[in-house]
């Protein structure tokens, strides 16, 4: 008997809209679709890992209930990731979808099973691109080349990784293609083109290739610093640009430095990535931050606390993609409390993407520590053996040497002129400690965090 996925799914979402909060069934249900049952498997179409997980642990017994009720023969769920799941189209199915002979999900598009031929990302555009000072002259520029290709040729964006450089240029691609849906565009990055190269040489087809880029109109290379040393493929790009200039066809490029820094690169192509505009895309400052934030939020239909947004802003000042990592866990971890996290629970999140401060002094240490377990800070220098006391005293020289690397006999001559052997001492008794003791564990990393965010 065959059963119609879409509808049984339909069903379900409508049953578990009756037991779970309204925000948790919008905000984890929303973007999914039912696909199809094989041997007993049904399967969900989910945005994302992430979907996935979630849904996995906190709301599988549900589904499965509500599933068996409508399907006797569902045994088990599993899910397929998608990009694009329009609510409107949930009750189409989709013969796109295939599970391999061992189980897994193979992930492909619901929509359609076409490959672009231009390799462009379609979720990436203009639209979704967070704008700030840290990166509006770069954007400047690529409305410059939209306009009017061949202005700047060749563009080059450069700067650290996770700063948006591939979204960037891709936008570019993704709007051109808009425009004109018969323009030929190629979006690459320098391993695919390296393997193209040689893999034309040893097949002795490297006329066939050269005749096939030629025919490109827009030409967008991503992390050219890896051509780095590669002679011959670095000859072949040479010469394509010369081509590309030439006819006045665009090229855009981007990289973690400037070419004028990228070691084993030519000096002939280097001078021809010159020619153009470079420009770098630097981390961003607080207001971009919390306009990454709050874009984040708004995509995962979450509204997230502004003195939390502000908090994350001011101490994690790393790249896109931690902000959009520390929204996801966020998010995770206020689903699950049901509530917005307090300040603690806020540096114990954020501790790992905060980066260390290398000049903060012992003396500011060992305050923090006393503060943590309420102690006057000269307490920690004196020569007692109460209980409480010798505990801090223990975990400051525990992390005076793991986190700050500081030798023994310094530690010591710090915290009351100790002898080296007692501050060994200590660090083992709270290595030691730290084993099977989770009420320690959790105090070692609410300090590091308190630490961390100084």
């Amino acid at each position: 008997m065959n059963y119609d996925a879409p509808t049984i799914w339909n069903h379900v979402l409508t049953d578990l809209e009756l037991v779970i909060s309204k925000a948790n069934f919008i905000t984890w249900f929303k973007n999914t679709a039912g696909v199809k049952i094989d041997d007993g498997v049904f399967f969900v179409a989910v945005p994302n890992e992430f979907y996935k997980e979630w849904l996995s642990n906190k709301f599988s017994k549900e589904i499965m209930k509500s599933m068996r009720n409508h399907c006797e023969s569902v045994r088990s769920m599993g899910f397929i990731i998608s990009k694009n799941i329009p609510v409107s189209e949930q009750k189409k199915t989709s013969s796109s979808q295939k599970t391999t002979d061992s189980g897994f999900i193979k992930e492909l598009p619901l929509e359609t099973v076409s490959v672009r031929k231009d390799n462009l990302n379609p979720k990436y555009t203009f639209e979704n691109f967070i704008i700030g000072s840290f990166n509006e002259v770069a954007y400047s520029a690529a409305q410059a080349t939209l306009r009017q290709p061949g202005t700047y040729n060749p563009l080059f964006i450069y700067g650290s990784t996770g700063l948006g450089k591939t979204h960037l240029i891709q936008a570019v691609g993704n709007a051109l293609k808009s425009k004109n849906p018969h323009i030929n565009i190629l979006y690459t990055n320098s391993e695919k083109f390296t393997n193209d190269v040689v893999g034309a040489m040893q097949s002795g087809k490297i006329t066939s290739l050269k005749e096939k880029y030629r025919t490109y109109d827009v030409f967008i290379m991503d992390d050219i610093q890896f051509l780095s040393g590669r002679d011959k493929t670095q000859e072949e790009l040479f010469h394509l640009f010369n081509i590309f200039f030439d006819k006045g066809r665009q090229v855009i490029f981007s990289s973690d430095k400037h070419p004028n820094f990228i070691t084993g690169l030519e000096d002939r192509l280097k001078s021809r990535l010159s020619q153009g505009m470079i420009i770098d895309i630097s981390r961003p400052e607080y207001e971009s931050r919390i306009a990454i934030l709050q874009a984040k939020a708004r995509e995962n239909n979450m509204i997230i606390n502004p003195e939390t947004l502000d908090f994350v802003a001011k101490h994690v000042e790393g790249n896109i993609r931690e902000l959009e990592g520390i929204v996801n866990t966020l998010i995770v971890q206020i689903q699950a409390k049901q509530r917005d996290l307090t300040l603690v629970e806020l540096k114990l999140m954020v501790k790992n993407n905060i980066k260390p401060k290398k000049n903060i002094s012992v003396e500011e240490i060992i305050k923090i520590i006393s503060g943590f377990y309420n102690l006057d800070e000269s307490l920690i220098y004196e020569k007692t053996r109460r209980k409480e006391i010798v505990h801090a005293r223990q975990v400051v020289m525990f992390l005076l040497r793991e986190d700050f690397n500081i030798s023994f006999p310094l530690i010591g001559r710090k915290l009351g002129g100790r002898d080296h052997t007692t501050v060994i001492h200590s660090c083992e008794k709270v290595k030691s400690d730290l084993d099977g003791n989770p009420e320690l564990h959790q105090e070692i990393e609410q300090i590091r965090a308190m630490i961390a965010v100084q």
